[in-house]
């Protein structure tokens, strides 16, 4: 798709389909927009009466112009009450244009919004990604050949002219989005530790950075007993990926980004029921995927910052040789855990990598892993849990995430809740009492990092949509990669 801006006013724009956007209880057709109806012969004032288009956030409608117009068809997009317009309304409204486009058949689409706060580079860097990620499908396993299927050609951000820049921008980054949704909903079949370790090369090769994958016996020469107890059970290899993204001049900052890499979870002995959603667990290396999505992207920008990408991957597995419930193991900083639940497996994997990433000499770590069921009971299926002793990196996150329209809820690091998790026997158990069980959980994580400043998301809820929801089609939406980016660039 050929995605570019201009500076070309929707009157005297001409093609397939044009979009506009209007404000709620503004959609009266005055100047400009009057002049544009006449030209239209009406139909811009016809298709907001018969639709009864108020302007709603989230409210489209399209219609064929009279023969002998320039523009085939006129799209109408709801932006909402302009008190609540957000950086995240263009991108949604982005990917709203886009998607009714393609499914009336329009090669061509103009699109016209309003800036965000008067930032043209912004607003049209938010309404690439809407597209781009909109118009993405991820047939990879289908049979059925995708040249069947209607596709919109080229796109043009009306009245945006000079931002180009933005757009290579929102192309790296949606190129890092789509990495990570393909690694997500790709099943443990395709995805393994192997895969991973193979993607993190590819990404070395291809922009430039440093890699190292350490094998199960350098694991082991670095006491990573908690990560290993997770891996003994697979047939296949645990990789511990170390990818290394390093500025050309003095760096800014260092940082280390941590994503969960279970690449299928059973739960061990302690294996998931009926009604588990075990053929779901393909997704619970999303915190990998996004991590590996936002090395991609981050590579092509080309920040003046340090990055160190960082999973411990490997399956869940049961066999003879699997961990039991009961069994102690000892993480690399030399904490003993003793095992009351074998599906708490993510936690362990990720103790040696932050007692890793802790030792690497970086300026604040960030974890992200689809860790506990519990928060997604807590914040639902729209909204990740942040936990961090650290109120400056919170706050980092949570403008990054306000500014990727990804959604991140500080929750509290209540260390009387930790009390739960004591072992009569080792340091601590794996997990602790069923309430509170994602508070527990970043408590857990808290003990394998020393001075670093730290924060922990759980994504276990965002990582998939089951239905299209804005700019996210059904299946995996990339989630956290454009947070992740936000955080290392800002």
């Amino acid at each position: 798709m050929d995605l570019r801006v201009t500076d070309t006013a929707y009157l005297d724009w001409s093609g397939d389909a044009l979009a506009i956007g209007f404000f709620e209880e503004q959609v009266e057709l005055t100047g400009d927009l009057a002049a544009l109806d006449e030209k239209l012969f009406g139909t811009l004032k016809e298709l907001i009466a018969e639709v009864e288009f108020k302007g709603k956030e989230g409210s489209s409608a399209a219609t064929r112009v009279g023969r002998g117009s320039a523009i085939r068809k006129v799209i109408i997009i709801g932006l909402g009450k302009p008190d609540g317009f957000k950086l995240d309304s263009l991108r949604r409204a982005g990917a709203a244009s886009a998607r009714l486009a393609k499914k009336e058949k329009c090669k061509t689409l103009g699109i016209s919004l309003p800036t965000w706060n008067g930032n043209s580079a912004l607003s049209a860097q938010a309404i690439a990604e809407g597209v781009e990620l909109a118009l993405y499908q991820d047939n990879r396993f289908k049979s059925d050949a995708e040249d069947k299927v209607s596709k919109v050609e080229q796109v043009q951000l009306l009245g945006l002219g000079g931002q180009e820049a933005a757009i290579v921008r929102a192309q790296h980054i949606c190129s890092g989005v789509i990495l990570a949704r393909e690694l997500v909903a790709a099943p443990a079949n395709i995805v393994t530790p192997i895969t991973l370790a193979q993607t993190a090369e590819t990404i070395a090769q291809d922009y430039g950075l440093d890699l190292e994958i350490l094998e199960r016996e350098e694991c082991e020469r670095l006491g990573m007993g908690a990560f290993l107890g997770v891996a003994q059970a697979s047939d296949l290899p645990p990789k511990f990926i170390h990818l290394t993204y390093k500025p050309a001049g003095t760096p800014r900052r260092k940082l280390a980004i941590i994503g969960k890499g279970l690449t299928f979870d059973s739960g061990g002995l302690n294996i998931k029921g009926a009604g588990s959603g075990i053929e779901m667990m393909k997704t619970d290396m999303g915190g990998a995927g996004a991590t590996l999505g936002a090395a991609k992207a981050i590579a092509q920008l080309k920040p003046d910052v340090e990055v160190h990408f960082i999973s411990a991957a490997t399956e869940n597995m049961i066999s003879g040789h699997a961990m039991h419930p009961g069994d102690i193991l000892t993480a690399s900083n030399g904490k003993t855990i003793e095992i009351n639940n074998t599906d708490a497996e993510g936690r362990l994997t990720l103790a040696d990598a932050l007692v890793f990433a802790d030792k690497l000499g970086v300026d604040a770590i960030v974890d992200l892993a689809t860790l506990t069921g519990a928060c997604v009971i807590a914040l639902g299926d729209d909204i990740a849990g942040l936990w961090s002793p650290d109120d400056a990196i919170a706050q980092q996150l949570n403008q990054a995430g306000d500014l990727a329209g990804e959604k991140l809820w500080r929750m509290p690091m209540e260390e009387k809740y930790f009390e739960g998790m004591k072992s009569v026997v080792a340091d601590m158990k794996n997990t602790g009492p069923r309430p509170g069980g994602a508070i527990t959980a970043a408590l857990f994580l808290k003990q394998f990092v020393k001075d670093t400043p730290w924060a922990h998301l759980d994504i276990a809820g965002p990582v998939w949509a089951d239905k299209e929801n804005g700019y996210n089609s059904a299946g995996a939406t990339g989630f956290a990669v454009r947070t992740l980016v936000n955080w290392v660039t800002g």
